[in-house]
């Protein structure tokens, strides 16, 4: 077990098709007969490195073509997801939410619903083995252009989410593509999903500017994914201050994508400073090539945080997940030796 920083951690963004161990996406896409980018193992994970540096979020997002395509059999998914539990277990993290959308996951005839369950059955495995973790599913519903092209299929993830909360289900999250439509055209989905009582976090501020922030906070999330670029607006970062809405900083990804400069420039430090609860993620775990630890190196070595920062931080993302509170204050008297 990776032990550089001791404290048990906590990932709160992390998406189950960009983490696949690259070993488990190669054996399944032979399996299946999916077109590969290379002509062995080590020239997939070349590609990888390549292709991840691309430069665009949604140029990065083709990225995902592999993974969906070997990810469409319920036995797959659930693999994929006790690989991604017990992997996480190695890497000292106590508490991760996995986010994942059902539709990408029908294309073969599986239903939202057999896919949840299939992501649920890999959790339980994954949890079997690797006693004193936890960890919860996030169900991402799906900007994949104008709001109403997927539209029926977003409802339906936020009825199946509504279904298995409470089951390994903790919450909800819209990803995909920013910019094609205004975020506000999704606050429908948002609704309902407060209706039902299903805690949302959402992608934003990311390759777009803090007006997609606001447009988040607007219709309830308390999380948002990314979130970045609501640097770039002094009256909304006092606002998110005084609500406690968490950020899920992701900086490599942050970088590869372009969408801050670099490790020092990245926002991160000040936005603590401004008294937002900032909170340090991977991710993709296997596209982006790194680890928590990886990410904390990061934010020591060119960030400007420290390690008590860092201890900090986790508290935010303890704070700041969708557990019961019995377990948040489990974690955090685990991090209390640590401050």
């Amino acid at each position: 077990m990776m032990n550089r920083y001791p404290f048990p951690k906590v990932d709160l963004h992390l998406h189950l098709d960009g983490s696949i161990l690259p070993e488990t996406a190669w054996e399944l896409a032979q399996k299946v007969g999916a077109p590969l980018p290379a002509d062995s193992l080590e020239g997939y994970k070349a590609y990888i490195r390549r292709a991840v540096n691309c430069g665009a979020v949604n140029e990065y997002l083709k990225l995902f073509d592999l993974p969906l395509a070997i990810l469409q059999q319920p036995e797959h998914l659930t693999r994929v997801t006790r690989e991604l539990v017990e992997l996480l277990h190695r890497q000292g993290v106590a508490y991760a939410e996995i986010r994942f959308a059902p539709q990408l996951h029908t294309r073969e005839g599986m239903t939202q619903r057999q896919a949840v369950e299939a992501v649920l059955r890999g959790r339980e495995e994954g949890l079997a083995a690797c006693p004193g973790m936890e960890a919860g599913i996030l169900c991402c519903m799906m900007c994949v252009g104008p709001e109403a092209v997927n539209r029926a299929a977003n409802a339906e993830t936020v009825e199946v989410t509504a279904e298995y909360l409470g089951k390994g289900v903790v919450g909800l999250d819209l990803a995909g593509a920013e910019g094609i439509d205004p975020l506000s055209a999704f606050a429908p989905l948002f609704r309902r999903a407060a209706e039902l009582g299903v805690p949302c976090t959402c992608h934003a501020g990311d390759s777009q500017g803090p007006d997609t922030v606001r447009d988040a906070m607007d219709m309830g999330a308390r999380r948002i994914g990314h979130g970045h670029h609501i640097f770039d607006d002094p009256a909304l970062c006092r606002r998110a201050a005084a609500e406690g809405i968490a950020l899920e900083i992701c900086p490599t990804s942050n970088i590869q994508c372009r969408t801050q400069p670099s490790y020092g420039e990245h926002p991160a430090r000040r936005l603590l400073d401004m008294g937002i609860p900032v909170t340090i993620n991977t991710d993709n775990m296997a596209l982006a090539g790194v680890s928590l630890e990886d990410e904390y190196d990061h934010c020591v070595n060119e960030m400007g945080f420290t390690e008590r920062d860092l201890v900090e931080m986790n508290r935010n993302s303890v704070r700041a997940a969708f557990l019961p509170e019995e377990k948040k204050a489990k974690l955090l008297a685990a991090l209390e030796p640590f401050r």
